[in-house]
């Protein structure tokens, strides 16, 4: 039979495109069932429209549907995937502005530091309750989850239901696609252990061909010549694609990952997100003396960059809607990849986030982590069993530690828990210890319209 596909959120222009451009060029999910789920109307019908057309130009039997009423969404599931913002704009605003008044400038403030944990508190109580209608609905059910902050959010579901839950984040597949194109390697032929937490899953080792793919790198980066070569693409793409990455040498790359590769000399292994990410986990970086990460090839997202964002997402949907031909290039998300699997009972090995096992041997058990996992018919589980370097053992299990302070905050709206949880961040404790409190009770204050567990 095949999956029932519900997307909770199913208005996104950013997420639900891609993401059914994947399903429809799965072969296995030609026939699912995709239903469109968001509290707002208003892009539904014309999200749906989308669907029915690329299905048609495909020539499949998929169809869909879409609704604002949750409970029905989930009769019948199969999968739920999540891909929402509580509160939006206008809540993410106060999680950058209110930090910046008390000198904590945020490259992203989605993840960890000031905003990452305010909008995990916003978002948990939604997840968590979508979590306890499938235990009602659809207990048998996947929730995979997009949404940020994506580890406390999947540990929040996993701590207070019994719905399996996945994270999926396609960092480290732009890691791996960034490795091949300065390695010269085939994307499929890079192999690596990662572990870590969401925006932070760090590499220990990278292999090409089962081959120890660490010294290659050393050895590029060490050598003007060799990075002054132009990038690898892999055979089939585009020719005008081609083209232009032959003007592109690989030390324009490496310019855009100056953080991870400084994080990789220092410790020896490999962080596997953008740096924009990573400065937030290590603040050292993202400081007025370097120009609020400027030194180091980071910008700060504002909110009218996330609004110029989402109008680029707005108009690419509505070529889409029009055109009759679309890409069959996969987009990197892994929602269409890890239902397959399942679905065919076939091994496939991902970076995704869940309970930890025993794969990030340097955290407590239960917390979520992400590293390279098995998904099949039989379920998800993790791959390997990792150690890290002391240091970098030592800053992870700060994050881990702030991150369940966020989670208790979150699910008891227990306000000193809050500031417990920011005091331990690396990013939002690093101001005046009265700071951090005035700041933590601001920002609950100025977002407390979608706050109602701190009422």
């Amino acid at each position: 039979m095949a999956p029932r596909i519900v997307v909770i959120g199913g208005g996104s222009y950013q997420w639900v495109p891609k993401l059914l451009v994947d399903v429809v060029n799965t072969p296995s999910l030609a026939d699912a069932e995709i239903v469109l789920e968001d509290i707002n109307p208003e892009p539904l019908g014309t999200m749906a429209d989308f669907v029915r057309h690329i299905a048609t130009l495909k020539g499949i039997g998929l169809t869909v549907s879409s609704t604002t009423d949750q409970p029905a969404a989930l009769d019948g599931a199969d999968y739920v995937v999540v891909t929402i913002s509580t509160g939006g704009f206008a809540s993410m605003r106060h999680d950058l502005d209110v930090p910046s008044r008390h000198g904590i400038k945020q490259s992203v403030g989605d993840s960890v530091g000031p905003g990452g944990i305010m909008r995990a508190l916003r978002n948990i109580p939604v997840l968590v309750g979508i979590a306890r209608d499938m235990e009602a609905i659809c207990p048998d059910a996947w929730m995979l989850n997009l949404t940020n902050p994506m580890t406390t959010l999947c540990r929040a579901v996993t701590r207070e239901t019994n719905v399996k839950t996945v994270g999926l984040c396609h960092e480290v597949a732009g890691a791996q696609w960034m490795l091949s194109n300065v390695l010269d390697a085939d994307f499929r032929a890079i192999d690596f252990d990662v572990v870590g937490v969401n925006h932070l899953p760090i590499m220990t080792a990278l292999r090409i061909d089962g081959e120890d793919a660490f010294p290659k790198l050393r050895e590029l980066l060490s050598d003007p010549e060799l990075l002054d070569q132009p990038i690898h693409l892999p055979a089939g793409m585009d020719p005008e694609m081609v083209k232009l990455a032959a003007e592109v040498s690989k030390r324009s790359v490496l310019e855009s990952h100056k953080v991870k590769l400084e994080l990789f000399d220092r410790f020896g292994v490999l962080p596997g997100a953008g740096d924009r990410h990573l400065v937030e986990f290590f603040p050292g970086f993202l400081t007025e003396e370097s120009g609020w990460g400027e030194r180091w090839g980071v910008g700060l997202t504002t909110i009218e960059h996330r609004e110029l964002g989402q109008s680029f997402h707005i108009q690419s949907f509505e070529k889409m809607l029009e055109a009759d031909e679309f890409t069959t290039m996969p987009s990197g998300e892994m929602v269409a990849p890890v239902i397959q699997c399942r679905e065919t009972d076939t091994a496939g090995w991902f970076p995704l986030n869940i309970p930890n096992a025993g794969q990030v041997a340097d955290l407590p058990r239960d917390v979520t982590v992400e590293g390279m996992c098995v998904a099949d018919g039989a379920g998800v589980r993790g791959r390997d069993e990792v150690h890290l370097p002391p240091a970098m053992a030592e800053c992870l299990r700060r994050v881990s530690a702030s991150q369940e302070l966020t989670v208790e905050a979150a699910v008891t709206g227990d306000r000193d828990a809050v500031f417990e949880a920011m005091l331990l961040d690396p990013l939002a404790g690093r101001i005046d210890y009265d700071q951090v409190r005035s700041m933590a009770d601001e920002m609950l204050d100025a977002t407390d319209a979608w706050l109602p567990q701190f009422a």
